[in-house]
């Protein structure tokens, strides 16, 4: 063991030979006791971060106290919620009963930060530490209170209350941006619920009544349209997934247009030309349906004749750019507005241009390019690839 250990240790010592020769030969650099501060200042602010974000609660609070408490310098550090205490960090000859605890967390009901010098609750007092009290607050509601205790052996400054005070803001910021997500997902969640849940039952009568109308004159194509509308309506209404690549999208779009084409029959055209290198893409489910439901029903259902719908599908470079036309009636800029809005009755393109924005960032999601009797394109711009956005 002893000569395997010396044999590794020749190795790893080798190796690092030729960089531990350039460290020596570069000129050392040492941090001011001022850098060296701000330096131990951010590394701990910045590691309460991923705990913070996953909000407010005795789990988060524990990971997150100990780095508080280096940030604050204070001997005891304890974290409440308004009704009980999530965390504390430290050890003091000052009292932190759960019910002293209480009762300074009520301190900053009235949003300030509060100081009490000279050891306030010990079992003695003298001229020397003290306690501050800084609120917790989100969206102008409290949420809590950030304690710190300092020894009688340390002399409370006017810049300890700030300190804590950046402190307990941090906190709350970060408690904020993890109520925000949340309701962002919700919403997120929420939307596509509705989507869901809008199969437009004029889109279903119509569907089964073409399903019926081939029922006895070419039984097996009926049959297999019973089994499009059957396959269309399950990925509709499967609640598990919240992204798809954008091959099963077009899939699925396939099949709801097989079901259109049964009943407008040779009315409707439909030319489909997609990259295939942007197949894999993953997109929100259910967001390019609904722009391919649109055109069928302003590019087709509104005028007479023979219609197309087009969907092109681009290789952008880092982004996809999906195209959805029709050659149909078209609109003017105030009904696309409105259309985008949500303002002309119908949701569709509003909600997935919100899901898209959510999903991928402002600088994504619609666009409408249509003028009256010159039909309409829907543009839908995704990433290729974004982290954490994966198909199930």
């Amino acid at each position: 063991m002893e000569a395997a250990l010396a044999v590794l240790l020749f190795v790893v010592v080798a190796g690092s030979g030729f960089g531990a020769w350039r460290l020596a030969s570069a000129p050392r650099r040492v941090l001011s006791p001022e850098r060296e501060a701000m330096r131990s200042a951010l590394h701990h602010a910045s590691a309460t971060l991923p705990h913070l974000r996953e909000g407010l609660d005795e789990s988060s609070a524990k990971r997150a106290i100990p780095h508080l408490r280096a940030l604050t310098q204070a001997a005891v550090l304890a974290l409440t919620d308004g009704e009980r205490v999530l965390a504390l960090d430290g050890s003091s000859d000052e009292d932190t009963t759960d019910a002293r605890l209480s009762e300074l967390s009520a301190w900053v009901q009235d949003g300030r930060i509060h100081v009490e010098p000279g050891r306030a609750g010990s079992r003695t007092s003298g001229p020397e530490g003290g306690v501050v009290v800084a609120p917790l607050a989100i969206q102008d509601r409290q949420i809590g209170a950030l304690i710190a205790f300092y020894d009688h052996e340390y002399r409370l400054r006017p810049d300890d209350a700030r300190v804590v005070g950046e402190a307990a803001a941090l906190v709350s910021a970060q408690v904020e941006l993890s109520v925000v997500a949340d309701q962002e997902e919700r919403l997120t969640k929420a939307e596509l619920q509705a989507l869901r849940a809008r199969i437009s039952p004029h889109f279903v009568y119509n569907s089964l009544a073409a399903i019926a109308s081939y029922i006895h004159s070419h039984p097996d194509q009926a049959r297999d349209l019973l089994a499009e509308f059957a396959e269309f309506t399950r990925y509709s209404f499967r609640r598990e997934r919240a992204y798809v690549t954008l091959a099963e999208e077009l899939h699925y779009v396939e099949k709801y247009l097989r079901l259109e084409q049964a009943r407008f029959g040779e009315r409707l055209t439909i030319r489909v030309e997609v990259d295939p290198d942007v197949l894999q893409a993953v997109v929100p489910v259910l967001s390019l349906q609904p722009l391919v439901e649109n055109a069928v029903k302003h590019g087709v259902e509104s005028r007479g004749g023979c219609r197309t719908i087009e969907i092109v599908g681009i290789d952008r470079d880092l982004d996809v750019e999906l195209r959805v036309r029709d050659d149909g009636v078209g609109m003017d800029d105030r009904r696309a507005a409105q259309a985008m809005s949500g303002e002309s009755g119908g949701t569709g393109l509003y909600n997935v241009d919100r899901r898209l924005r959510s999903t991928f960032g402002e600088q994504y999601g619609l666009a409408i390019d249509s003028e009256p009797d010159h039909g309409t394109t829907v543009v839908m711009v995704v990433p290729k690839f974004r982290i954490g956005v994966r198909a199930a």
